[in-house]
């Protein structure tokens, strides 16, 4: 089935057909209806490089995800983010090509991710800071949003929470139960995201008087391994509670602290963030900060598709918002009833 073959059912000439396809207003309602009807008897399904070619766009968003494919399947907040932005593409009539990339490959990609014309946009997710990947879209004038705030330009449009604010909640909440060495386990410092809770929980110490030390801080990477090694290097330094910079890496971090013949939370205490979908079903289950991620991925599509159908548009920085929900693993319940 093609154009001509479309054309010869509906009576109409091909270039006719190729207007109706690409919604042309130069077709009259009735030869646009009897063309639409002939499409959807045969369930045509028009090229997308010749519609492209046509029409000058080609209703694709490229998801740039730069980490290792293991971690994308490992760790349930990708799924998540994948979600929120396919439900937002279906809904517009958009589909969704995902580019899985480490530093070395998303270099000799660029070019094809910027000049193929295969995509009208870019999401980019949880980019490191300088990544040379945000900087050739914005030379390149392509419509793009970033996942996650980028604190060196304030032209760029993303999608994110409050992580400064959220972190500063989450450790105020563990000195409010009164425990005095809180340690952090951070993201990925390279990351605005993995800065800006640990400066949260920075803020947090100052305000409820305590000493910060750099002995109760390691450095993660997002992942259940990475939570595991930084707890292992943090339980030398005794610490009583600590926050960690996502959920993944609070499973990784409970495992340590339990193999070191210590319970959670009556030895040390645990916050986490994201609220995945197993934190209620750890033991003891994870107080943590509940970031909207369905809706971010969601957001984070329609505010780029706003981008690519009105390219006169400002773009905006927008945060959702996050909430603290408690459970067993910070000892509310043990501290409250001594309280009382």
């Amino acid at each position: 089935m093609n154009l001509e073959t479309i054309a010869r059912l509906s009576g109409v000439s091909r270039s006719t057909v190729s207007r109706v396809i690409n919604n042309s207003p130069r077709v009259s309602e009735d030869t646009r209806r009897k063309v639409l009807d002939i499409i959807q008897q045969t369930n045509f399904q028009p090229n997308i490089a010749a519609r492209s070619l046509a029409s000058g766009c080609t209703r694709i968003l490229g998801l740039v995800i730069p980490t290792a494919v293991s971690n994308l399947f490992v760790d349930p907040y990708f799924p998540l983010l994948i979600q929120g932005i396919t439900a937002a593409c279906n809904a517009r009539d958009y589909s969704m090509m995902l580019w899985l990339a480490d530093a070395e490959y998303e270099r000799r990609m660029m070019r094809q991710i910027l000049y193929s014309g295969l995509i009208d946009g870019v999401l980019l997710a949880s980019m490191p800071e300088n990544d040379p990947m945000l900087e050739a879209l914005r030379e390149a004038r392509r419509p793009f949003v970033v996942q996650g705030r980028d604190p060196h330009h304030s032209d760029v449009a993303y999608v994110d929470v409050d992580n400064l604010e959220s972190s500063r909640q989450a450790t105020l909440h563990l000195a409010r139960l009164r425990h005095r060495r809180i340690a952090h386990i951070t993201g990925p410092l390279n990351t605005a995201v993995g800065k800006d809770r640990r400066r949260g929980y920075e803020q947090a110490l100052q305000l409820s008087g305590l000493s910060y030390s750099p002995a109760l801080v390691a450095e993660g990477d997002f992942s259940y391994e990475g939570g595991y090694q930084a707890m292992l290097r943090l339980l030398p330094h005794n610490p009583d509670a600590v926050f960690v910079a996502s959920d993944t890496m609070a499973r990784g971090a409970m495992r340590a602290v339990i193999e070191n013949g210590l319970t959670i939370p009556e030895d040390i205490a645990m916050v986490g963030f994201d609220d995945m979908p197993f934190a209620a079903q750890m033991e003891p289950p994870l107080t943590t900060v509940r970031q909207p991620v369905l809706r971010m991925g969601s957001v984070a599509a329609e505010t780029l598709i706003e981008l690519i159908e009105n390219p006169n548009a400002k773009p905006l920085g927008i945060r959702l918002p996050t909430e603290l929900v408690i459970r067993a693993s910070c000892g509310f319940s043990l501290r409250a009833g001594a309280a009382a």
